[in-house]
């Protein structure tokens, strides 16, 4: 059977240890089906992955998150792995025509996190400015750049609390949420949040967080997307969201935008992520480290997505399913309107913030303090909407 794992044989998995539940999913009783096979997990950390692993392991299947990336490099000296399994909405770390190329399977876990990322966003606006929780004849406009997944789910629960949207993504068609131009949505927002993949002008990758895909893409890359020129036209009020990717924005076209204007940013992804410098962390009025997807609901989705491939690639019916996992949630979107002042009980993003900072050390905050606080996070529960 080309270019699957054969059913009659062992099945080895090299995985990023911060993959939710990966021994639940991946395990004999839930890959072996009818044959009998036998799993073998390899777990590590995500950065850990590198060739010489894969070289040495030899795995069928590769699980990975953002931080891993794949392409020629990692796979030069492997001949053996046939499924590779991002349980990310991203994939710009994945070389997808080189998997394409040697014929080997790849799988993300598009819109596993929209919910959670749209919570996020919204917690750091409310958080920041709670007279957005009033109703009023004048409501704050969101502009909203990369309609996908996140962009629209976004988009959802700011019309539930009945503020202007202004979106903006070049590759889908025109709508009544995306009704606005790149300059619109800079010029006339209250608050920018950017829901977009990094791309190069090379890249085919949809503007939109990957939920949509389109060989123009190259027209629209987003790698500093938000630059001088974006900043300079953007009012000083504006505040900027960016939960995407670090790139997106100049680093040090934002640092000097904050220094005159006194912009509120809240990011939670950098340009030179893992390290941030405290010259920037100092400036911004939350930051948090990568952790805007990390619910209970939104890492569970994840890893349900790749293995659901995973077990179509293998022929098989998947066995696990991520309810039997979850407890009771009892956090409920129409609870938290109707009460605001319980944010902080659904999620305390300053709580985030302050854990970041407590970490800086020498004017930053290095690799390994952030990939710590990412692995050692304590997931938050999604609201139900």
């Amino acid at each position: 059977m080309e270019n699957k794992p054969n059913a009659a044989t062992d099945l080895t998995i090299v995985a990023d240890s911060n993959i939710a539940s990966l021994s639940e999913f991946f395990n004999n009783d839930t890959l072996s089906g009818t044959t009998g096979r036998r799993v073998r997990m390899i777990k590590v950390a995500g950065r850990d992955i590198d060739a010489q692993l894969l070289a040495d392991t030899q795995p069928n299947v590769l699980l990975i998150r953002s931080v891993t990336h794949v392409n020629a490099d990692l796979l030069k000296d492997n001949d053996s792995v046939r499924f590779v399994g991002s349980a990310t909405i991203g994939t710009d770390h994945v070389d997808q025509d080189y998997l394409a190329a040697r014929r080997i399977h790849f799988a993300n876990a598009a819109g596993c996190s929209k919910h959670s990322v749209a919570q996020y966003v919204l917690s750091a606006i409310l958080t920041l400015r709670p007279e957005y929780w009033q109703r009023s004849s004048t409501p704050p406009t969101l502009g909203i750049i990369g309609l996908g997944n996140i962009g629209s789910t976004l988009a959802q629960y700011a019309s539930s609390l009945g503020w202007q949207v202004f979106g903006y993504d070049p590759l889908l068609p025109a709508s009544s949420l995306n009704n606005a131009s790149f300059a619109q949505v800079i010029e006339k927002s209250d608050v920018v949040s950017l829901h977009v993949p990094l791309t190069d002008k090379s890249s085919v990758t949809s503007v939109a967080d990957s939920a949509h895909h389109s060989s123009h893409a190259h027209e629209y890359p987003t790698r500093h997307l938000i630059d001088k020129n974006a900043l300079d036209a953007m009012p000083a009020s504006t505040l900027l969201i960016n939960s995407a990717r670090g790139p997106v924005i100049d680093a040090a076209a934002l640092q000097a935008d904050i220094e005159r204007t006194g912009r509120q940013v809240v990011l939670d992804v950098f340009e030179h992520e893992p390290q941030i410098e405290e010259a920037l962390l100092s400036k911004l009025a939350i930051a948090t480290p990568h952790i805007a997807g990390y619910t209970l609901e939104g890492k569970l989705r994840g890893t349900q997505m790749i293995y659901d491939a995973l077990c179509e690639k293998l022929s098989i019916s998947p066995a696990q399913s991520m309810h039997q996992l979850l407890p009771l949630n009892m956090f409920l979107w129409s609870e938290l309107q109707a009460h605001p002042d319980r944010l902080v009980k659904f999620y305390d993003i300053m709580q985030d913030d302050k854990a970041l900072r407590a970490t800086l050390a020498e004017g930053q905050v290095k690799a390994a303090a952030f990939d710590q606080l990412r692995r050692d996070y304590h997931l938050r529960r999604e609201w139900q909407f």
